[in-house]
């Protein structure tokens, strides 16, 4: 019979996590997001290589030259997949495009987890870790309506969105306006084919501040009498706003957003943004990272949260002119919260 001894134990559980320890520390993740110059993915880019630097994990990252660049996300999975890469976290550029290259590397047996913007189907990926967009549009929505009141009857909106391509993210929002607004919705994945007569239409803005100045700029020309912008996030929001400015019209006009960027939240104090959803972007990072660290260690892969098809990481309404029955918080405590 062999016995073990107390030592010879604590020796081996040491010599395990030794082991343990050594392996996490030559685990490798990516994360791709859009750009690099938003402040949404820059305070992403922060919240991974935190966390990676706290657990142990060499993180690498990627982002494509603008919003939309298919070309460069997908060659980035294909360098993780090649180096060797035990998760990866992704912002996709397309929610269609990169499934089957996000398939190539599951089949390595990499863990892949969408932030922010889900694949299509949201099962082509491990995880999405994201606020409720829907929601998070749904929310300004309301507001902007209950902003309104009686004028909201007839009010002449215009909707900034993302990309041409239509990715969830961009639906979602878009979508989660304009029933929060009041307006029945068709294909809740198209945007575009609503047929009441306020949307004085769509227009896009690649996420940026001269997508947004442009496309109000265009919108305008269809219709000078807008008065509700709905924006993709506060870079557009901004972009739109300064061209309304230039025209000396802005305080004929409220805008909404989503984001929740500390420029953004203070241009809520300043009156440029009505309101805005805030999102967590460094949340969605560190979870990730957390998520291939568990999954490096066990095999365990994340779950969703209890009735949604993605980990939902909070969505949170901030406004200096709240109204009944929608919960917000001010911009003044936004900035206690916000990123970038």
């Amino acid at each position: 019979m062999k016995v073990l001894t107390l030592a010879s134990c604590v020796g081996a559980l040491v010599a395990g996590m030794a082991v343990s320890n050594a392996a996490l520390a030559q685990t490798k993740a990516c994360l791709i997001t859009k750009t690099e110059t938003n402040p949404f993915f820059v305070k992403m880019k922060e919240g991974a290589a935190a966390a990676a630097t706290k657990s142990g994990i060499t993180l690498q990252t990627f982002a494509g030259k603008l919003d939309g660049d298919v070309e460069t996300q997908v060659a980035a999975v294909e360098s993780c997949i090649a180096g060797g890469a035990k998760g990866i976290l992704i912002t996709p550029s397309d929610s269609r495009a990169l499934v089957p290259v996000v398939a190539k590397a599951r089949q390595a047996g990499v863990l892949v987890i969408a932030l922010d913007t889900p694949l299509e189907p949201a099962s082509a990926s491990d995880a999405v870790f994201a606020t409720d967009n829907f929601k998070a549009g749904e929310l300004i929505g309301k507001w902007a309506a209950a902003k309104m009141g009686d004028k909201a009857k007839s009010a002449k909106i215009a909707l900034l969105d993302l990309s041409a391509q239509q990715v969830s993210v961009d639906y979602l929002r878009d979508q989660g306006f304009l029933k929060g607004f009041g307006i029945d919705i068709k294909d809740p994945k198209k945007i575009g084919d609503e047929t009441d007569a306020r949307i004085v239409g769509h227009d896009v803005t690649a996420g940026n501040e001269e997508g947004g100045r442009k496309a109000i700029e265009n919108l305008l020309q269809r219709d000078p009498s807008i008065n509700m912008v709905y924006t993709i996030n506060e870079p557009a929001a901004a972009g739109a706003y300064e061209a309304l400015k230039a025209l000396g019209i802005e305080k004929n006009v409220t805008i909404v957003s989503v984001d929740g960027g500390c420029p953004g939240v203070r241009n809520v104090k300043q009156g440029v943004i009505g309101a805005t959803s805030m999102q967590f972007p460094l949340l969605m990072a560190a979870k990730g990272i957390e998520a291939i660290e568990a999954f490096a260690k066990t095999g365990q892969k994340p779950k969703a949260t209890d009735g949604l098809d993605f980990y939902d990481t909070g969505v949170e309404l901030i406004t200096d002119a709240p109204v009944s029955g929608i919960p917000s918080i001010t911009s003044e405590d936004g900035l206690k919260k916000c990123w970038g």
